[in-house]
């Protein structure tokens, strides 16, 4: 893997390459259930520099005649972001060359890319598939009118976003969303919340969207929750569930809130899991 171009990972028939965002500037204060002292002192022994910030990934799928692009960043939004273009030009790849797009949830840093400054869409060729469950929470008013000022951006937003790609828009139906690529509802982060399980031989990828935001201090503690958890206790069972499966398993994973390697294995620790990341 190298530093200047994006890191990839060959799966089965497909070639899948993080594609960087870039990142947003955060709090530990924004996790429950662990101190910020004790959360500190695990993201400066794992040696990040700024031990709140966020990293903002999406990935790219190429294979099977398909160019396909899981989640879209910011865009740019909240002043967060906004390098997935960028990092789609590295890979050798335009908006048109793209003919699907798979959403993991519909948070501003997974879907801001999918509209320019004037609102209009990014990627007029591709296919946008979402999980059911999730386009329902969007467009529920009685979710938005409960939501804090914040939250109501982000539900304009997200229905701005359902509804400018219009008839572009479908939804995950039993089985394969494309041969080979299925999708895993991941629920608790958000209702609709989804992974996609791209299959192997030896047990394939999944890209597990938003299990963790902070690697290294869920992966230690994975019943640490960050305030952007919709349903924080159904968000700990499905991390818990998706530990252990990929621990297990031996499943490589990958995360739009990782480090730049963007790929990883989880293992067993003493107290919870440990996150080793792909080295080039």
């Amino acid at each position: 893997m190298s530093s200047t171009q994006p890191a990839s990972c060959r799966i089965g028939d497909y070639l899948v390459t993080v594609l960087s965002d870039g990142y947003m500037e955060a709090s530990l204060s924004l996790l429950s259930g662990i101190g910020e002292t004790d959360a500190q002192a695990i993201q400066t022994e794992a040696g990040i520099a700024a031990p709140g910030n966020i990293e903002i990934n999406g990935f790219l799928i190429r294979g099977r005649g398909h160019t396909i692009l899981v989640d879209s960043g910011t865009g740019g939004i909240n002043n967060a972001g906004g390098q997935l273009l960028p990092s789609l030009q590295k890979a050798g790849v335009t908006p048109d060359d793209i003919d699907t797009i798979l959403l993991t949830h519909c948070h501003p840093d997974h879907i801001g890319g999918l509209l320019d400054s004037h609102g209009n869409k990014v990627f007029n060729r591709a296919t946008l598939f979402l999980h059911p469950l999730e386009a329902e929470y969007w467009l529920d008013d009685t979710h938005q009118q409960a939501a804090t000022e914040r939250g109501k951006r982000n539900f304009a937003f997200a229905r701005q976003v359902l509804k400018t790609y219009g008839e572009q828009r479908k939804f995950f139906s039993d089985g394969d969303v494309i041969e080979g690529i299925s999708p895993v509802l991941l629920a608790g982060h958000t209702p609709g919340h989804t992974g996609f399980h791209i299959k192997a031989e030896n047990g394939g990828l999944l890209i597990w969207g938003d299990i963790v935001h902070f690697p290294y201090i869920q992966s230690m503690h994975p019943d640490v929750f960050v305030a952007f958890d919709v349903d924080h206790i159904q968000a700990e069972q499905t991390r818990a569930q998706i530990f252990s499966q990929a621990a297990t398993q031996q499943l490589l994973v990958a995360g739009m809130h990782f480090a730049h390697a963007g790929f990883a294995h989880i293992h067993p620790s003493e107290n919870g899991y440990r996150i080793e990341y792909l080295q080039g």
